[in-house]
């Protein structure tokens, strides 16, 4: 069974929630659509998978871009060898 998702609020009260579940969805919508790019629908939905599941196991709630982006990039290094962070990098900005 897993854990249930633990929320801390952010320490910036300007960021309710409705922005960060914005941010959080642009980031991994990026994600996904980048590893589809590359690697295939299947690759894609298992990777979305991993980034949920690390989102889940962090304290907190990311409450910038750069935040969201180093769930991405700790993800991305599950991903089949060839690729890394910084090539995806690239992608996401284009996304």
């Amino acid at each position: 069974m897993k854990s249930p998702v633990r929320y801390k609020p952010s320490n910036n009260s300007n960021l309710g929630c409705a922005d960060l579940m914005a941010m959080a969805e642009r980031e991994l919508s990026a994600f996904f659509n980048t590893v589809t790019q590359l690697f295939g629908s299947e690759q894609a939905e298992r990777s979305a998978e991993d980034w949920l599941q690390e989102l889940i196991e962090i304290d907190g709630l990311p409450t910038s871009a750069r935040g969201w982006r180093l769930i991405t990039a700790k993800v991305s290094t599950r991903l089949p060898s060839g690729v890394n962070a910084s090539s995806l990098s690239t992608e996401f900005t284009n996304a």
